[in-house]
């Protein structure tokens, strides 16, 4: 049995031997850091459990209505609930809609499957509106919650779910599957599978997305950039990046990445890279950094990110993170 999943194998054995036994929970959380393979392994389950044409118990053909419908998210009794746009809340409405469409029977499968992606974004009123369905789930329904963390939803929805924790893939473990799956080049699989941090999604939608590694290497140069201005030239660039709260989470985002390599390299750990295609650079700039100074200007942008989260003034929170970039030698001779 496979459920086309990679390194997750304990959690399809789990599912599928909840449904061989007839055993299914009526509520599953999904956790983990996004890529790792939380909504794949939901519409996996949402197969076994509506396959037409189930080669074994617990499996999924992967050929039938029901299946090919789930794969393009679009079969009947399949309910998504999900923020309307980046960073958003789910809110009680949404919640409130999903419960009236499970109050009936399936309409052609054999459970209605209500997948609730990133949950940790739902309000509170809309976590709390959900709990009645939790504790009263009707028939031949199946609640399927992602999210990133347990920790981040009310103690009283994460009680009521069967949680199974997904982690990133070792490294090798994902380069491989990436050349023998996917038939990636060897080099590209390397690149890929450190700038996921062993994430399969993620991987994969870098990899189809040359926009976004565009962008990465732009926010990439302008850090280092960055690091050889004087105050002046930094609030000129402050201005320039503060337009968009959506960019301006994700450019924080992976200046933390750099940062974090540049601990690593300058420390002289052995864990693996993200930006492993800059391995040379980070080790000229580390060696003009201390590990002390590299942590303080993770902490700072880690405060920047989270006075954005807070709605602060973007150009305030950005302002303040030039004043503790470091300045290093990064200029190449």
């Amino acid at each position: 049995m496979s459920w086309n999943l990679i390194g997750h194998e304990w959690a399809e054995q789990l599912l599928a031997q909840h449904i061989c036994h007839g055993d299914l929970r009526h509520a599953y959380l999904i956790t983990g850091s996004p890529g790792t393979g939380r909504r794949s392994l939901a519409i996996e389950l949402a197969k076994a459990v509506n396959c037409l044409n189930p080669p074994a118990p617990g499996d999924f053909c992967d050929e039938c209505r029901a299946c090919k419908q789930l794969s393009k998210l679009q079969q009947p009794d399949l309910s998504i609930v999900e923020s309307e746009s980046e960073g958003a809340m789910i809110k009680v409405d949404q919640v409130r809609q999903l419960q009236h469409s499970l109050s009936l029977a399936p309409y052609e499968a054999k459970y209605r499957v209500a997948l609730l992606r990133n949950f940790q974004l739902a309000n509170a009123s809309a976590q709390n509106a959900l709990l009645k369905t939790l504790e009263e789930a009707p028939q031949k329904v199946i609640l399927i919650l992602t999210a990133d963390s347990a920790e981040n939803l009310l103690p009283t929805i994460a009680s009521r779910c069967e949680i199974l924790r997904l982690r990133p893939l070792p490294i090798e473990a994902l380069e491989r599957a990436l050349v023998e799956r996917w038939s990636f080049t060897e080099q590209d699989a390397n690149l890929y599978a450190h700038l996921s941090g062993g994430r399969p999604g993620l991987a994969l939608g870098l990899s189809a997305d040359k926009a976004a590694l565009e962008r990465r290497a732009h926010w990439l140069d302008d850090l280092v950039h960055l690091f050889d201005m004087n105050l002046r030239q930094r609030f000129v660039y402050s201005e320039t990046i503060n337009r968009v709260k959506d960019l301006l989470r994700m450019e924080l985002q992976t200046w933390m990445t750099y940062m974090r390599d540049l601990y690593l390299v300058r420390s002289g750990s052995d864990s693996p890279l993200t930006n492993i295609d800059r391995r040379s650079e980070l080790e000229q700039i580390s060696a003009s950094l201390t590990q002390s100074t590299i942590l303080d200007t993770i902490s700072a942008m880690q405060n920047a990110l989270e006075a954005i989260e807070l709605n602060a003034n973007l150009r305030l929170a950005t302002d303040v993170l030039m004043l503790e970039i470091p300045v290093a030698n990064s200029r190449h001779d």
